[in-house]
């Protein structure tokens, strides 16, 4: 019998998530390890087929935009799950939930009185400056008062365990599919194991999403008409809008399927116009109506903007929302929470440097080996700079891209993030770095389904688990106490 976790090295420059020593599983992974360690190469084999060829079937997929590969891969799933106590879970929840609660009255203040900024917690430059801050929904009031419908924070741990806010996802963010697709394989190919442990569920979050979305609703309608509003097949989220859409049991939509007419939006049926009371929409702001915003974009919807300042539909998530996750905001937000709600942040934010401040950007300069530089407002794993896998001749682009436009930069320390045992090329056990992208619901009250996407970087030593930079992702399994 092989034990696959005999040679598996556990460092000593991360935390591990699985081992506390070498062959000294925590113990919510003992039972795990037992089972791992009692198969064969053989037995991992077969186990990574059955998932393969459910994520085939299913067409998991997502697209790498490059010059190499403008294609759709398979989304690349790793067989050994994430595992979170409750306790640990527990702080996780009550630290994003107290955050999107300071972050929606952070919005509603930014597009009402703008009282943070009269007081100066955050300088109004870099609100007002933000490509994200939409003068034009100044005093514009959504639905219940709520901006974040839908957020995606991401999460890490450090090199002693503690968890920390890398970075929030207010606008559209994505992979919950992954997260509930991932369930679905595992228990295809570990079925008895996944039995042993108490994991609470997460499947109810289409459901939970479908609520959202229908609380939101401004119409008198019991049912109202929801739709999820695609930028089309060629986007790379493409299988989540449409995964997302059939599970809910509504109608996916482009816009050329939709109209407005006197204020009101309709999407067209084979019997007629029918009214839509609620756009999930997976569109940006820039690209959603081509009369207030991008003229040429034919991703949107004529007329949108105006049927929702007159309170004729709703939009999860509202207008505007990417000023709070602008990057350089972000470093605002423990202040954010003080501000709004009097507490101290439950979970910290990642130390982060600003160019616009002339002392952080001199630090930053000289120390462009050392920290990771990320745009303001790029997501993706792209516009970034990780320092010390970096050449001399990117340092020196990057501080020519960071002295030309210091309100688009900001960077971090390199945080040594957690790592898990992770297999890599299907066949070798390795300890790869790992995120958490838990997904936030915000109607009448604030719900979190008690998972999330964790990401992992396949690479041998990266620190980017994007997928479109080479990074995949597990299941998470959430214990009951």
């Amino acid at each position: 019998m092989t034990q696959i976790f005999n040679d598996y090295e556990v460092g000593d420059k991360f935390y591990d998530e699985i081992f506390a020593a070498k062959n000294q599983p925590r113990p919510h992974y003992q039972l795990l390890v037992d089972r791992y360690n009692q198969l064969t190469q053989a037995d991992l084999k077969a186990h990574r087929q059955t998932v393969d060829v459910f994520f085939l079937n299913q067409g998991i997929t997502f697209t790498v935009y490059s010059a190499e590969e403008g294609i759709e891969r398979i989304f690349p799933f790793d067989l050994i799950p994430r595992i979170v106590p409750a306790q640990e879970w527990d702080i996780i929840e009550r630290g994003l939930t107290q955050r999107i609660t300071a972050l929606n009255l952070f919005l509603h203040d930014v597009y009402h009185d703008q009282k943070i900024l009269n007081d100066k917690v955050v300088p109004a430059e870099l609100v007002l400056g933000s490509k994200h801050f939409r003068r034009e929904f100044m005093g514009v009031n959504p639905p219940l008062g709520v901006y974040i419908h839908i957020t995606g924070s991401d999460i890490i741990r450090d090199d002693d365990g503690t968890y920390m806010v890398l970075e929030d996802n207010l606008r559209t963010p994505s992979g919950v599919s992954y997260m509930l697709q991932n369930r679905q394989a595992i228990k295809r190919a570990f079925p008895l194991l996944f039995d042993r442990y108490q994991i609470r569920p997460i499947e109810t979050y289409p459901q939970e999403l479908l609520k959202v979305l229908q609380q939101i609703s401004t119409s008198n309608q019991a049912d109202p008409n929801v739709v999820v509003l695609t930028p089309g097949i060629y986007n790379s989220a493409y299988f989540e809008h449409s995964f997302l859409a059939r599970q809910m049991g509504v109608e996916l939509t482009e816009g050329k399927d939709l109209i407005v007419k006197d204020n009101r939006v309709y999407t067209r049926t084979t019997k007629g116009l029918k009214r839509v009371d609620v756009v999930y929409r997976r569109v940006d702001d820039d690209f959603l109506d081509p009369l207030v915003f991008r003229s040429d974009s034919a991703l949107g919807v004529a007329g949108l903007v105006n049927a929702y300042r007159a309170g004729n539909v709703a939009l999860a998530n509202a207008i505007g929302t990417g000023v709070a996750d602008d990057k350089v905001i972000y470093s605002y937000v423990p202040k954010i929470i003080k501000y709004y709600l009097n507490e101290e942040p439950i979970i910290k934010n990642v130390p982060t440097f600003l160019p616009v401040e002339p002392i952080e950007e001199k630090y930053i300069l000289e120390n462009l080996d050392k920290l990771v530089v990320k745009a303001a407002n790029e997501s993706g794993g792209y516009g970034m700079l990780v320092g010390p896998h970096s050449t001399k001749a990117e340092q020196v682009d990057f501080a020519e891209r960071i002295k030309a436009d210091p309100r688009n930069y900001i960077a971090q320390p390199t945080i040594s993030l957690s790592r898990h045992p992770s297999f890599i090329n299907d066949t070798e056990l390795v300890g790869c770095h790992i995120d958490l992208r838990p997904y936030v619901l915000y109607g009448q009250k604030i719900t979190i389904v008690p998972g999330g996407l964790t990401r992992v970087a396949l690479k041998r030593g990266s620190l980017v688990v994007n997928s479109s930079q080479g990074g995949g992702s597990k299941d998470t399994w959430v214990l009951f106490d």
